[in-house]
């Protein structure tokens, strides 16, 4: 490509940029930014919420399993108890 064609691309680029700026576009950066910054603000905070029922769904499940290792220990008392008293 010659160093005409090569600097009329250049111009042609210059004049699209400027145009747009002329339109508004460069006017759209702040509130894209801002749309931006408000999305990961909250995404982090559902993250968050998501981790904080993940544990407590877990500590849910952590209080049924005490709960059954009570009710299996008090089994295995009550037929020790019976094997070791009761009459043979």
């Amino acid at each position: 490509m010659s160093a005409k064609g090569k600097a009329w691309i250049v111009a042609a680029s210059i004049g699209a940029v400027e145009a747009l700026k002329d339109q508004g576009f460069a006017r759209w950066n702040y509130p894209i930014r801002s749309v931006k910054k408000h999305a990961e603000t909250n995404l982090r905070a559902l993250a968050q919420a998501k981790k904080l029922s993940s544990s407590s769904s877990v500590m849910a499940s952590n209080k049924v399993r005490d709960e059954k290792m009570k009710v299996a220990e008090e089994s295995l008392r009550k037929v020790m108890y019976l094997s070791c008293w009761a009459p043979n």
